[in-house]
């Protein structure tokens, strides 16, 4: 019982009250037969049992529909309040009208969450003169890297890239989309990336030069460096364009994280997550084609803004205007655009290794699914199920709802736009996290299978 939600014992507590009822009655009246003796009553005992019966049930039904509308529902809606409070700083106002009927509850509320906000705002006022200090420096070093005329790509000693510039992003990008925490394999020749590093290990040399080539058979040379810890390698490699920018693009703490196999047993931070959306045609997928895919990747619980997708479909069709007074998207506006099988290819590679995440995930995914190669066997997690999990089943759970309760603002001009869902999205996922790991809700296994609780309210929801 203690893993059911509020609402539905509650509501198990009413029908165990209306079946006792029912039971009761259908009792009273069968010894009341019995004593009476007469045969002749059996139709009118069985009639009072009857009407007895439905009206303890009516009666049972509709006390439960207002104690389920003025008690379970605000109760509800208050705890999801003070979760997203408690882990995520956001200062939302506790609705008292949601629960007027639960005496000085909402007003009590109301009086911590006020004091908790102050005390979050005082603390965020330290972190926010700590972190500007940080920024500044990390803007001098930026400054001084800019003239190191190098690519430099830092991965973990297995393999899995931590850090990037903007040089190095260039190089990537010949070969497959630049994705921090994916593998320098996906890049270069895995078999001299090995030798290299053996054979630095062999003659206990730190630092060697080497040339090798990406996937895509261009040749790279520079050198490579091993950490003295031995926790993860740099390779330094002569840049396509010495000149181009360098912005960095890095989660250090990736060096320290421990990569598991099933992801099912995976903390949620620790996994990469592409969160991503379509417009369409239409809202068949059986009869409707994509005219715009957008995505942004998650590493680490973080947004990596510098690692989007975002790119128009030509359908092969016109767009019907209903649609394009949606999303904006013309047909002038994918005239030469590539096709959805090239679109989707680059997505797939974008998408490598990574937990799918979309709002109403059934709806996406299901174009992705209608070409069967490459196939996308992504683990997926859907906003929609994770809404339930935060707000409670009885929420409403469109992005525009979840998104402002979560404080994530979709600017009008991306609103209706697959990436600036996508971003939205990214946003809110990010913001449920620490909901999710309070609740004990940890692991990518275990959201699983609260989501299998909320199946029932996936619909299509824009």
């Amino acid at each position: 019982m203690k893993d059911l939600s509020l609402r539905l014992r509650i509501f198990l507590f009413f029908c165990l009250i209306g079946g006792g009822g029912v039971a009761v009655v259908v009792t009273a009246l069968f010894l009341g037969y019995r004593q009476l003796g007469t045969p002749e009553a059996l139709s009118s005992f069985i009639t009072a049992g009857v009407v007895a019966s439905f009206g303890t049930l009516a009666l049972s039904t509709f006390v439960w529909r207002l104690f389920d509308e003025n008690i379970s529902k605000p109760i509800e809606v208050m705890a999801a309040q003070f979760r997203v409070r408690a882990e995520t700083g956001i200062e939302t106002a506790i609705d008292e009208s949601t629960a007027r009927y639960l005496g000085d509850l909402a007003p009590a509320a109301c009086a911590i969450n006020e004091k908790l906000g102050q005390a979050s705002r005082a603390t965020a006022e330290t972190v926010a003169e700590k972190t500007a200090r940080l920024e500044r420096q990390r803007a001098q070093l930026l400054r001084i890297l800019s003239d190191i005329p190098v690519a430099v790509i830092v991965a973990t000693r297995d393999h899995q890239i931590v850090l990037y510039d903007g040089q190095a992003a260039d190089l990537m990008e010949r070969e497959a989309p630049a994705r921090l925490n994916g593998s320098v394999c996906d890049y270069l020749d895995e078999g001299a990336l090995l030798a290299a590093l053996a054979t630095m290990e062999q003659r206990d040399t730190a630092r060697r030069p080497i040339t090798i080539n990406g996937k895509s058979g261009a040749v790279y040379s520079g050198h490579i460096r091993v950490f003295d810890d031995a926790g993860g390698y740099m390779l330094m490699l002569e840049p396509l364009d010495p000149g181009a920018s360098r912005p960095l693009v890095y989660d250090l703490d990736l060096l320290d994280k421990d990569r598991k196999t099933d992801p099912d047993e995976t903390p949620l931070r620790d996994l990469t997550f592409v969160v991503f959306d379509s417009e369409t045609t239409g809202l068949d997928p059986a009869k409707d084609d994509v005219v715009q895919l957008g995505a942004v990747r998650i590493v680490n619980g973080k947004v990596i803004r510098a690692e989007v997708f975002d790119a128009l479909v030509n359908p092969g069709r016109p767009i019907p205007a209903a649609s394009t007074k949606v999303h904006g998207i013309s047909d002038d506006m994918v005239a030469n655009a590539p096709p959805f099988d090239r679109v989707r290819t680059r997505f797939h590679a974008f998408a490598r290794d990574a937990v799918i995440i979309a709002h109403n995930a059934p709806f996406d995914m299901a174009f992705l699914h209608r070409i069967k190669d490459p196939a996308f066997d992504n683990p997926i997690l859907d906003t929609v199920h994770l809404s339930a999990i935060v707000f409670g089943g009885s929420a409403t759970h469109t992005l525009d709802a979840l998104c402002e309760r979560l404080e994530v603002t979709i600017p009008d001009n991306l609103r209706h736009t697959a990436f600036g869902d996508a971003m939205a999205t990214a946003e809110a996922f990010v913001a449920m996290l620490p909901v999710l790991e309070a609740r004990g809700l940890k692991t990518f296994g275990q959201v699983k299978a609260e989501m299998r609780k909320h199946a029932r309210i996936l619909e299509v929801q824009e």
